[in-house]
Parts: C-alpha cells; structure tokens; sequence
C-alpha cells in the first residue's frame, strides 16, 4: 500500500542549480515546495564532474540569484568552488530539500500529480522536473566497439589524467569538455583529438560572460520575431582558458575527423590506416534525464518533452527548467538558470491562483 508523505504546491525534482534556482523564486512568492533530490549531497551534477573542471565565466557570472557566488581564488571558478557555492546557497536559504530521495515515477491523479519513489509518494498540484542531463551519458555507438578490450570512459565518468600515463588514447567529442580533457590528458599521455566538425574555438578575450550576452540578444530577438547578425559564438564553442590556451602552445589542439570502426587494440581510420589505442575518453554529451516522466506519457522519440516556455504542452501543471536550450535559452548555465526559473515561477504563481 503506497504511503503519503505530504501534500504540497509544488514538488521540484532534483537538487542542482536549476533547483535552486527555481526555490529561490518560489520562496520570494511565498509558495509552498520541496525539493526531492537523489544525491546524498548539495552540488548536483558537479560533484560527478572531472577534477579539474573549470567554469569558463568569472564568479559574477556565474551566480543564482540572490546571492552572488563568493570571490574565487583565481578568475574561473573550479568545481569544488562551485559545489561550496551550492552548498551554501541551500543552506543560506533553508530551502526543503529531502535527500537522498529517488523518484521513479509520476501519477496524474485529477487536478494533482502523485510523485512516487518507491511506495511512497508526495502529491503536488505542481511539479518542476529539473533532473538535468549527467546521469544520462550519451555514447556514439562505432562497429566493433563491443570487441575493443581498452579502456573506455565518458566524461561523466573522468576523474583525472592518472589512469593515462604513457597511453594513446583517443578524446572524442569537439566542445569544451572535449577541450578541457584533451589539455590535461595530453601532458601525460599521446593523445588524437576526434572530432565530428572541425572545433569552433572562441577569441581568447571571449568567455562565457559574452555567450551569455549573445544569448539574450538571441532571446529578445526572438521574442520580438526579428532575425540578428551575431557573430560566431554559440554555448558549445571552446573557450579559451587557461589550460586550453597552454595545450594550444604544445601544438595539441587540432583534431581529426572521426575513424569508421574498432579492433580489439586499435581503430580504424576512413582510409583504411590503423591506429594502437589504449583508451578512449568519450567527451560526446548527454541526453535528459527524464525516466520518471515516462508513465506520463509525455516524453519524446528524440528524449524531450513538448514544452511552451517551459511547460509541458500535454500536462499542464509539469514544468523542465534547466536540460538545455529547448527549456530556455541558456537555462543549462548557471547564470541563465535564473531567467528561465523566475518565468516558470511566474507561471506556476497563476495556475495556483486559478485552480
């Protein structure tokens, strides 16, 4: 028998910074929430990210609202300087947070939505899914990948370049992850970049701080039904920090177009050459997490949900913040987390008021 642990407004699922950004406003409107997230602790999807991760926007671009994040000990934060400033961010603000708490489905129940982690359940008359993307790595799959007896790991899964010393190993994947990696890994090991298009790689004086301006311009044209001229410069384009920078001085960073298939030691190259290789570092993104919202029925082919502004399109009361550009313009960042979260907010403080 299924047990009720709470009937609430609203019930956020998930614990990172789109969570937090979203109870920030649902505090300041006064309505009542809990957040359910399935980490043991504070930081979200940081605390899984690689050691020596970078942001690649100052502090004062990289904050939630309300509290800007503290000063950091160089320009770009690091990944524990982020996870300290989520921590204290929930704790600043008290927020309800139940951890660790998985929830594996959701029940529509008339006007409500039953939320179920196991056989218990919280019913809401609003849910905020914000689960993100990191535990859904996403793998190309190449022929014979199954009889390849190297390592194999995706950047969800990288800690550091230890587990490569004196190895030739492949980074795969074009973005900044791909970028970051290959910077480190190259010190110690031989390493090819693999890559689908050549790496679109940013000015050195630009960083995230000029994406997100770009990105709002994007926004107020779009919002406004007008086409602009911008220049090169989309959230997946490399950023040039420092690390990146110095493995540009090695002469590591240029890449080549992908191989057609795996050996047991080694790949195949699309003319036919071969090449020995150890390890693979897959740096090839993710996809949304989005499992609990299968029995609803609203989730996509292409593992999406149908939104307007952020709102389920088949169930009204279901709102995503925060698992890319089709919940909002740079709603996956944490400075444009906040934009995208307070217009969810907006919406939900409505439907409340009219049901």
């Amino acid at each position: 028998m299924a047990q009720l642990q709470s009937d609430i407004d609203v019930i956020i699922i998930g614990g990172g910074q789109a969570a937090l950004a979203t109870a920030y406003f649902l505090r300041r409107k006064k309505i009542p929430f809990v957040i359910l997230d399935d980490q043991p602790q504070a930081g979200g999807a940081w605390s899984h990210a690689w050691e020596s991760l970078r942001l690649f926007s100052p502090n004062t671009w990289s904050s939630l609202s309300g509290w800007m994040m503290p000063s950091t000990e160089q320009t770009y934060p690091t990944r524990n300087e982020v996870i300290e400033y989520l921590t204290a961010y929930e704790q600043r603000y008290q927020f309800p947070i139940i951890r660790p708490v998985h929830v594996d489905r959701i029940e529509q129940k008339n006007d409500y939505l039953d939320v179920y982690s196991g056989e218990i359940y919280w019913r809401a008359k609003a849910v905020v899914s914000a689960t993100g993307t990191w535990s859904q790595p996403y793998i190309p799959h190449y022929k014979g990948q199954e009889c390849f007896r190297g390592i194999q790991v995706h950047s969800a899964h990288y800690v550091n370049e230890q587990a490569f010393i004196k190895k030739n190993v492949l980074v795969v994947g074009g973005g900044n992850s791909g970028a970051q990696i290959l910077a480190e890994v190259s010190k110690v090991a031989h390493t090819i970049w693999v890559t689908t298009t050549p790496p679109q790689f940013l000015a050195d004086d630009v960083d995230g701080r000029v994406l997100f301006l770009r990105a709002t311009e994007r926004l107020k044209a779009q919002q406004q039904g007008r086409k602009i001229d911008q220049p090169v410069g989309g959230l997946g384009d490399i950023v040039m920090i420092d690390s990146v920078k110095a493995a540009r001085e090695r002469g590591v960073l240029h890449s080549r177009a992908p191989f057609r298939e795996f050996t047991e030691h080694s790949v195949i190259w699309s003319d036919g050459s071969t090449q020995d290789v150890d390890a693979v570092i897959w740096c090839t993104g993710f996809k949304a997490s989005l499992h609990h919202l299968k029995n609803l029925d609203v989730v996509e082919a292409n593992q999406t949900v149908a939104v307007q502004d952020g709102r389920s399109t088949k169930i009204n009361n279901l709102w995503l913040v925060g698992y890319g550009e089709w919940t909002g313009i740079a709603s996956a960042t944490l400075i444009g987390v906040s934009r995208t979260a307070r217009d969810i907010v907006e919406q939900i403080s409505t439907y409340l008021a009219d049901i």
